[in-house]
């Protein structure tokens, strides 16, 4: 497996060419001795139910996985709280109004973007919504819409932590 910051080869400080792999997630400088760590970003995703108990599904309409199944969801922004990115995100997604949020559980992911294997730590909100008739496929979804629990195959969905995370949730909701 390559560093997660092969693609860096110059200091962000000082602009050395001397930045070595100083551990598995860490490049140092030689120059001015500064450490750059990899640290996953935040991210979240939403779980999102209607009155039968369905959950609320998005078809990917970017890559990564582009075509595959998701759940609503996104980065955190700078200065961001976790939930109210899920707020945002969901608005901008799916054009829902969350009312509330409640954490449920992390997993960790990776997630390519712009040629990068990006790591991220991916936060999961149930979220109640004001109405769930008014869904708009926006931003970077292609489709969405409510899918009963016992018809949902983990595997048509595009990224690991959204697979593992889905099967953990209806697994949950069988207790």
């Amino acid at each position: 497996m390559s560093h997660p910051l092969e693609l860096f080869r110059f200091c962000p400080v000082c602009g050395s060419n001397k930045f070595i792999e100083n551990n598995n997630q860490s490049k140092r400088c030689e120059t001015c001795g500064f450490i750059d760590y990899i640290n996953p970003k935040a991210a979240v995703v939403a779980v999102i139910t209607n009155t039968k108990g369905d959950i609320l599904v998005c078809r990917r309409a970017k890559d990564p996985a582009k075509g595959t199944l998701d759940m609503p969801g996104g980065f955190t922004d700078l200065n961001e709280t976790a939930e109210e990115a899920v707020i945002r995100e969901v608005k901008e997604e799916t054009g829902l109004t969350v009312t509330a949020t409640r954490y449920l559980f992390s997993l960790p992911n990776t997630y390519k973007y712009s040629g990068l294997n990006v790591p991220t730590m991916d936060l999961f909100f149930e979220c109640d919504v004001l109405e769930t008739s008014g869904i708009t496929a926006q931003d970077d979804v292609a489709e969405a819409w409510f899918i009963p629990q016992n018809e949902i195959d983990p595997s048509q969905f595009g990224l690991t932590s959204i697979q593992k995370g889905i099967q953990r949730i209806i697994k949950d909701k069988e207790k």
